[in-house]
């Protein structure tokens, strides 16, 4: 499957953790950047949510770690929808080594579209609906 890239970064040594390991965080922060680009490719950019007084709020997120990262890999997202209901849209990101390809990390998000002003769930507009619906697919396995 052939998912847009969203996210490309290096692991740098003060990543690391006092346990020499990458840091959670670090991960958390580039899969937050790829869940954006994936969004504003639906529509829903920075300026269409100051306009419309609309936010995005992960309900959910679940991310499981496959292979261990290193200061100097170059990492590279992809990522995909994988349901869009009226007020919802789940997706998911592949965190991969750029240069092997190899699977080091997946996220899995539930996103709500919210009301900024009650503070509350509302619908996605139909044509944001339908680009994303046009991006819908199957992850492959982990």
């Amino acid at each position: 499957m052939d998912l847009p890239i969203t996210f490309k970064g290096m692991v740098y040594p003060w990543q690391l953790d006092h346990m020499g390991h990458f840091n959670v965080q670090f991960y958390v922060a580039m899969f937050d950047q790829s869940t954006w680009a994936l969004l504003a490719s639906v529509g829903l950019t920075a300026s269409f949510f100051t306009r419309e007084r609309r936010r995005m709020a992960a309900v959910e997120q679940k991310i499981t770690y496959r292979q261990e990262l290193f200061p100097g890999d170059l990492v590279e997202n992809r990522s995909g929808i994988v349901e869009v209901r009226d007020k919802v849209i789940r997706i998911f990101h592949d965190m991969r080594l750029a240069e092997t390809g190899v699977l080091a990390a997946r996220a899995e998000l539930v996103t709500v579209f919210v009301d900024a002003d009650a503070g509350r769930a509302t619908v996605l507009p139909a044509d944001i609906r339908d680009r994303a619906r046009a991006l819908l697919v199957i992850p492959e396995s982990l």
